[in-house]
């Protein structure tokens, strides 16, 4: 930690964070008696606490953020230049990071054609469904607005959002919600809902997709919105066959294929988007996250050009664009910063080692699942991995979320961050998460693997 910052100033730092800041997802009363976390400086996958105490972070800034790390001064350096020249200027202008980094990406994303910039995640999935309104207003009479969204999964914090969240705790106490958002079945094989297994389970799970689409009426479902693996819901992988058939009955039906890339997307499954995984040609896509490792905020809603298409076939119609507006999606340090970040993962080949650092963290993850008779069931794609707790194997009844909370506290108590499904499924907030940056060594999954290895025989034995 920075030994310019003196151990008064720390105090001071912290009572004030006691008496001015809401947290995110923090229930505040034990502040009342004990101190808040306050994260004062990071280095690689390092971070340093107001005690000076070191963590390994497993989870990349807590929500699957940090894809580089942390210090990386050439992206701070060209947020810096940039803002020195152009700072911002609305989005109805636009700009030459914002030129540049709209080019590079695209190329990451064949069939792709058009970036459409804002400031989060939840923000992006919110034009991707206004879009979707709007073409139904302007194509089919109003009719065609409905917006398919998948249990378990999460596409944001807006009440928009939250009409398409899968995760019922998460909407808890927020409603009413938003008419004309329509869940379907997760693809969860470990906690299956039909007596099948591998590509039949996945094409059935898809079929469930149909199920719903006929009986809404094809001609009201505009579009289908998922996550290419669900993250907070408990990090689900799909099965074979899932994907495949997904394309097949949205492309059958006319509804729009809306990925959802804000925590898979810019490396974090060993390809640039997680959706490259399973050979799907979306329609749209949105990310935020590690675009630019939270370097700077910075979020996009990528769209094919015929989506884009449908918006400027009338010019001399007033109405017939698309009428929508993101303040801060005119800043020029997101895509700056976004622009050198993907450099360092090209010229680090994060990529190849997002593949290598995963694949040792599912094998060290299933020794553990060996050790330990509460690990269930192991699973993820690249730095992007899960491992769901459980009393009991046969019957997988889920392991007490108090118990797997402890879990996630013993590893911090021994230096290293971890994460938890959390708010999002009564009764099923049993997954440990794991999302370390991309820059991975071995011997960082090991020390995090070794912890919770330690965690699990203190906490359960």
């Amino acid at each position: 930690m920075d030994g310019g910052i003196r151990e008064n100033d720390i105090s001071r730092i912290v009572d004030l964070d006691r008496d001015h800041i809401w947290h995110h997802l923090t229930q505040h009363k034990p502040f009342e008696t004990g101190e808040p976390r306050v994260i004062v400086e990071g280095r690689g996958m390092r971070v340093w606490d107001q005690k000076g105490k070191e963590h390994l972070d497993a989870v990349s800034g807590g929500v699957w953020t940090v894809n580089v790390g942390y210090g990386r001064e050439s992206i701070a350096n060209a947020v810096r230049d940039q803002l020195v020249k152009l700072n911002y200027f609305a989005g109805a202008a636009g700009s030459i990071p914002g030129a540049l980094f709209a080019e590079k990406v695209i190329q990451k994303m064949p069939g792709m054609t058009r970036v459409y910039y804002c400031n989060s995640g939840s923000e992006a999935n919110e034009k991707a469904f206004k879009m979707v309104r709007q073409i139904a207003h302007k194509r089919f009479g109003g009719k065609k607005n409905k917006v398919l969204y998948r249990e378990r999964d999460y596409h944001g914090t807006t009440i928009g959002c939250l009409s398409a969240g899968g995760q019922d705790e998460r909407n808890a106490q927020y409603g009413p919600f938003a008419p004309g958002f329509v869940r379907v079945p997760h693809c969860l094989e470990y906690r299956a809902q039909w007596d099948l297994s591998g590509e039949a389970y996945g094409q059935r799970a898809a079929d469930a997709i149909e199920e719903v689409i006929l009986a809404e009426g094809a001609d009201t479902v505009g579009a289908l919105c998922l996550e290419p693996v669900t993250a907070g819901g408990g990090v689900i992988t799909p099965p074979q066959g899932y994907w495949e058939r997904v394309q097949e009955i949205c492309k059958r039906y006319d509804v729009l294929l809306h990925i959802d890339e804000v925590v898979c997307g810019v490396g974090r499954t060993g390809k640039w988007f997680g959706y490259q995984n399973y050979g799907v040609k979306p329609d749209m896509v949105t990310m935020a996250k590690g675009v630019a490792s939270g370097y700077a905020a910075i979020a996009c809603l990528v769209t094919t050009e015929d989506v884009f298409d449908m918006f400027k076939d009338d010019a001399s119609d007033p109405m017939n664009y698309f009428r929508d507006i993101s303040t801060f999606g005119g800043c020029t340090a997101g895509p700056a910063a976004a622009l050198e970040n993907m450099r360092i993962i090209e010229d680090e080949d994060l990529l190849q080692n997002t593949l290598d650092m995963g694949a040792r963290m599912i094998e060290n993850l299933n020794a553990l699942a060996d050790k330990h008779s509460v690990v269930g069931d192991v699973r993820g794609a690249g730095l992007f991995c899960g491992a769901e707790l459980v009393q009991n194997r046969t019957t997988k009844e889920p392991a007490a979320e108090k118990k797997v909370q402890a879990v996630v506290a013993d590893c911090m108590s021994q230096g290293v961050v971890i994460g938890a499904t959390n708010r999002s499924l009564p009764g099923y907030n049993n997954t440990l998460c794991f999302s370390p940056a991309l820059i991975a060594k071995a011997d960082d999954i090991d020390h995090i693997t070794d912890a919770v290895d330690q965690a699990l025989s203190r906490v359960f034995g």
